[in-house]
């Protein structure tokens, strides 16, 4: 079978229906990787030092030499895991595929080496010109594009989140949930209670880009209010990571569309989606906020929460958290291209959705 080498654009839209194998080492593909691709590994780590040394240090014949002795034993075990994973990516009843897409580092002697074993076997192999660095360059692209954005604004426990699903999932809007690629909510007690840590900040590019590239296949002409993606208003640190620039630059001059909710209902709401988290968890999170929210009122949330009165606690921090929002809504109102105010007397994201979309149709 021949191998064919395309663009990162190709590359991508292959992937849709076709798994992806990295073959760089275990530790490369832990730091980041390209969403969905596989770990498939030509060396271990241990094996990778060695051979870079020797690159180094005695040239490239040596150490293609020794990469063939790690190599050579393990061609059995690379035939037996790519059948395995096309076996186990897509039912019988799809058909059979026999694709498998393959990356390294630049696009060179890992993956070719590894390209020409599956190919040899009978695999049809497609590798990505420049490798997980070519990758990376797309990656920034995506950032620098000029996206139309509206976002979605509102105090804290506004169920901004909800809606924007509810957005996409009914409606078929294109959305970016920056909360859920960054696995944090964005307060103090944001990274409380998730399945998972938050991301590097290369993967979380890595992942906001692709999520860029989904919202734009999502994009249709025939309804204005799917000519947008709808990203929620956040700060540029969610948690430990951060919005690129140019992507936050972008936002900061964005139409904005406010959900106002009542101070009560949205307390409510907060108590019932925080209040069963781990208390040790929440007085920690409370704490780190003594020196921005002042000593007394962090004592008195903290001494409220011990007390079961997670109510009252939470009544404090969700005036500290309208008082920052509204501080930083008003430092960059100026430079929004349109601000809309959208009042509702309850949370009810079916119906928030609904109404957003009647807005947007409608105008």
């Amino acid at each position: 079978m021949a191998i064919r080498q395309v663009d990162i654009d190709e590359f991508l839209f292959l992937s849709e229906t076709n798994p992806i194998l990295d073959v760089r080492s275990p530790g490369e593909f832990e730091r980041a990787h390209i969403p969905l691709a596989r770990s498939f590994p030509l060396f271990t780590d241990h094996e990778r030092a060695i051979v870079g040394t020797l690159y180094k240090q005695q040239g490239q014949q040596t150490a293609i030499r020794k990469g063939l002795e790690f190599f050579g034993p393990k061609l059995n075990q690379f035939i037996d895991e790519a059948s395995s994973i096309l076996e186990g990516s897509y039912p019988t009843s799809a058909g059979k595929k026999n694709t498998l897409l393959l990356h390294c580092w630049r696009g060179g002697m890992r993956s070719a080496g590894m390209a020409w074993l599956l190919s040899l076997y009978g695999f049809e192999v497609v590798t990505l010109k420049g490798g997980y660095k070519r990758f990376r360059h797309w990656v920034f692209e995506q950032f620098e594009q000029h996206w139309n954005f509206i976002i979605l604004g509102g105090y804290t426990g506004s169920s901004k989140t909800e809606i924007l699903k509810r957005l996409s999932s009914q409606y078929g809007a294109a959305i970016i949930d920056l909360e859920g690629l960054a696995r944090h909510k964005g307060s103090a007690f944001g990274g409380i209670g998730q399945s998972e840590p938050q991301p590097i900040q290369e993967m979380f590019e890595n992942q906001l880009a692709v999520a860029f590239r989904i919202a734009s296949k999502n994009k249709q002409r025939d309804s204005v209010s799917k000519q947008y993606i709808w990203i929620e208003d956040e700060s540029q640190r969610i948690g430990s990571v951060n919005i690129p620039q140019p992507m936050w630059e972008r936002m900061k001059v964005s139409a904005l569309v406010f959900i106002d909710i009542p101070f009560e209902k949205r307390l409510n709401h907060i108590v019932s989606t925080y209040g069963k988290l781990d208390r040790s968890l929440l007085t920690a999170a409370i704490s780190r906020l003594q020196k921005k929210m002042g000593g007394l009122e962090t004592k008195t949330a903290i001494n409220h929460l011990l007390e079961g009165n997670v109510h009252g606690s939470f009544e404090i921090l969700l005036k500290y958290y309208d008082k920052l929002y509204l501080k930083a809504l008003d430092k960059k109102r100026d430079g929004l291209s349109s601000m809309k105010v959208q009042v509702f007397m309850d949370i009810d994201p079916n119906n928030q959705a609904v109404q957003l979309i009647n807005k947007m149709e409608n105008e």
